[in-house]
C-alpha cells in the first residue's frame, strides 16, 4: 500500500455486510482521527469524581455532579458489575458527592446528591466490610488511589458527623504506607518518576502547585484531568491564560462536563486504529499527517501514548507495527530498552508483566523484518531480530491458559488478550506456535453466546469483534474443512446480530458502551473499538462464510 492512495486491489467496490457500509465507516473513522486529534474516549466516573472534588470552579461542575448521580447503579455502586472493578469508581463518586455536601453544608439532606452519597456509602460497606473484600484488579496506582479516597471519605464523614455512618475501612492487606512514602518523596523536592504524574491527585494537598510538575504544551499534567486538577487546586488560577486551566476546560467540553481518565491519547489511538484496519485488509486512505504523527514522537526510548506520560513499550510497538504495515517501516530498536531476560516490560521497573505488550512487540519486530527483508538488514541485524521474535513467541506460548485463552493487565476481557496473542503468534510465531493458535480458536468457538455475541460479563460488540478476528484472521491450518466452516458460520452469526447493529449506531451513543480497558478506571477508547468492529465486519464480508455442512 502507498500512503495517501487507495489500494487498487480492494477499492474497486465498496464492501457491504448487510446494511453496514464498511468502507464508508472506515473513511469516517479516519476522518475522525484528524478532526479530533486528542482522541475519542468515554467519560470516566473516577476522573469526573476527582474534578467534582478538586475543581468545583471549573465550567461544567453541575453537569459532572449530575453525571455521577445518573450513572449510579441500583445497588448504590458505580462502574462495572464486578465488585473488584466497582471499588475505585464507587470510592471516587461517593467522595465527590460528599465533598459537595460538605461545601454546601448539606443544605438539601434529602436531595439527589445526598441520596446518592448515602447509597455509595452503603455499597462501600458491602465492598469493604472490614475483612476480605473483593479481589482488586491490576489497575494503575490502585494501591495509592484506594487509601487516598478512603482517607478523604472518612474526613468528610467527620465534617458531617451528625449525619455520618460508620467510617470506611481499607481492603484487607492494604494500608496507607506506600501513599505516605510517595507524599514524602514529593515534598522532598526530588524529581518523581514521570508515570507518577498520571496519578498526582493521590498526593492530596502536596499536589497543589507542585514545583516538580510542569504542564505539557497541551496544558496537561500527566495526561490526566484529575492530576491537572490536583495541581491547580480548588480555586481558579490567577493567570486567566494558564495552560493547565484551558486543558481542563477543553477536556470538560468534550462530553459537556464529565471527563475521560487519560487524555490526550493521540499516538496510542492512531497506532491501533491504523494497524487494525490495515491488518484486516480494510480499504482506507492513510493521510500523511497521521503517519507523521506516529513517526515524530519516536525517540531512542520509544514513544509515549501522549505528552505527559513516559515512553512505553506498548505504545511504541503499536506505532512501529502500524508504520511497517503502512509502508513506512522504522527500526524497532527502541524496544530493546524494555527487554528483560525472559520477555519485554511495558516500562522500566514494571511490577508484573503484560502479555499484550509482548504480543505487540512481536508484531513490531516481525512486521519490520518482513517489510525490510534480511538482505537489506544484513545477517547480524536480521539474526538479532529473528532471535527476538523467537524469544517473545516462545514466552507467549508458555503464558497461555490451559483452556486456550490469555488474560492481561491492560484489559478486563480475555477476548482482547487472546486476540492480541493469537494473531501475533499466528503471523510471526511459526509452526511451533500453531497449536497455541488453534487452542485459542477452539476456546473462542466454544464460548459464543446464544445471540451470536461474545463477552466477559455480557455480549459486547467490542469483544465480539476480537472473537471474530481470532476465528477468521489466522491462516488456514491442517484441521478439517468442517471445523473452518463452523468458525466462519459463527463469525457470520455475530455479524448479523451484533456487529452490524453496532456499526449502524450514531457516534454519540458510543459513550455508553461498556468500558473494558484498564487505566485508573475502566475506559472505552471509541475509535479503537470501532476499528476492531470494522475490521471484523470486513473479514466476514470478504470470506463469505458458508453454513457448516454445506
Amino acid at each position: 500500500m502507498s500512503i495517501g492512495t487507495e489500494r487498487t486491489e480492494t477499492a474497486a467496490a465498496t464492501v457491504r455486510t448487510g446494511s453496514a457500509d464498511v468502507t464508508a465507516a472506515a473513511r469516517d473513522l479516519i476522518t475522525g482521527l484528524v478532526a479530533e486529534p486528542w482522541g475519542q474516549v468515554s467519560p470516566s466516573i473516577y476522573e469526573t469524581g476527582r474534578l467534582v472534588s478538586l475543581t468545583p470552579w471549573l465550567t461544567g461542575h453541575d453537569r459532572r455532579v449530575d453525571f455521577l448521580t445518573e450513572t449510579q447503579r441500583p445497588d448504590g455502586g458505580w462502574g462495572a458489575p464486578d465488585d473488584g472493578y466497582a471499588l475505585v469508581p464507587t470510592l471516587s463518586a461517593t467522595e465527590a458527592l460528599l465533598s459537595v455536601l460538605v461545601r454546601s453544608d448539606a443544605s438539601e439532606p434529602d436531595g439527589p446528591t445526598a441520596r446518592a452519597a448515602r447509597g455509595g456509602l452503603d455499597r462501600l460497606h458491602v465492598l469493604l466490610p472490614g475483612g476480605r473484600g473483593p479481589e482488586l484488579p491490576d489497575m494503575p496506582a490502585i494501591e495509592l488511589i484506594v487509601p487516598s479516597l478512603v482517607e478523604l471519605i472518612n474526613k468528610h464523614l467527620g465534617a458531617l458527623a451528625a449525619r455520618s455512618s460508620r467510617r470506611v475501612p481499607l481492603p484487607e492487606g492494604m494500608d496507607g504506607a506506600k501513599l505516605t512514602v510517595i507524599r514524602r518523596l514529593l515534598t522532598s523536592g526530588i524529581e518523581p518518576p514521570q508515570k507518577l504524574m498520571h496519578a498526582l491527585e493521590v498526593a492530596g494537598e502536596v499536589a497543589r502547585g507542585l514545583p516538580q510538575a510542569h504542564p505539557e504544551p497541551t496544558g496537561t499534567i500527566g495526561a490526566s484531568p484529575a492530576a491537572t486538577a490536583a495541581w491547580l487546586g480548588d480555586r481558579p488560577p490567577s493567570d486567566p491564560s494558564a495552560p493547565a486551566r484551558w486543558y481542563l476546560e477543553t477536556v470538560a467540553a468534550t462530553h459537556g462536563g464529565p471527563v475521560p481518565v487519560g487524555f490526550p491519547l493521540t499516538v496510542f489511538e492512531r497506532g491501533w486504529v491504523l494497524a487494525w484496519l490495515e491488518r484486516a485488509g480494510v480499504p482506507f486512505v492513510a493521510p500523511p499527517e497521521l503517519v507523521l504523527s506516529l513517526t515524530a514522537p519516536l525517540r531512542a526510548d520509544g514513544t509515549p501514548a501522549a505528552a505527559g506520560l513516559p515512553a512505553d513499550a506498548d505504545t511504541t510497538a503499536g506505532a512501529l507495527y502500524a508504520l511497517a504495515l503502512l509502508g513506512a517501516p522504522h527500526r524497532p530498536d527502541p524496544l530493546w530498552e524494555y527487554e528483560t531476560s525472559t520477555h519485554f516490560c511495558t516500562w522500566q521497573g514494571e511490577d508484573g508483566y503484560s502479555l499484550t505488550t509482548n504480543a505487540h512487540v512481536l508484531e513490531a519486530f516481525g512486521e519490520y523484518l518482513a517489510s525490510v527483508g534480511t538482505n537489506r538488514l544484513g545477517a547480524d541485524a536480521a539474526g538479532r531480530y529473528a532471535d527476538t521474535i523467537d524469544k517473545v513467541s516462545g514466552w507467549l506460548c508458555q503464558q497461555q491458559q490451559a483452556d486456550g485463552s490469555w488474560t492481561d493487565r491492560w484489559h478486563a476481557s480475555p477476548y482482547y488478550a487472546t486476540a492480541c496473542c493469537a494473531l501475533a503468534l499466528d503471523r510471526f510465531g511459526g509452526e511451533r506456535c500453531a497449536p497455541a493458535v488453534e487452542r485459542a480458536r477452539q476456546w473462542v468457538l466454544g464460548r459464543q453466546r446464544p445471540d451470536g455475541s461474545w463477552g466477559r460479563w455480557h455480549g459486547t460488540a467490542e469483544e465480539t469483534a476480537y472473537a471474530v478476528q481470532v476465528l477468521l484472521l489466522p491462516r488456514p491450518g491442517r484441521d478439517e474443512p468442517r471445523a473452518r466452516a463452523e468458525a466462519r458460520f459463527a463469525a457470520a452469526s455475530a455479524a448479523r446480530t451484533v456487529l452490524e447493529h453496532d456499526l449502524g449506531r450514531p457516534t454519540a451513543d458510543r459513550s455508553c458502551d461498556p468500558p473494558l480497558w484498564h487505566d485508573k478506571d475502566l475506559y472505552h477508547p471509541t475509535a479503537i473499538v470501532r476499528a476492531a468492529v470494522i475490521a471484523a465486519l470486513h473479514l466476514i464480508s470478504s470470506r463469505r462464510p458458508p453454513r457448516p455442512g454445506k
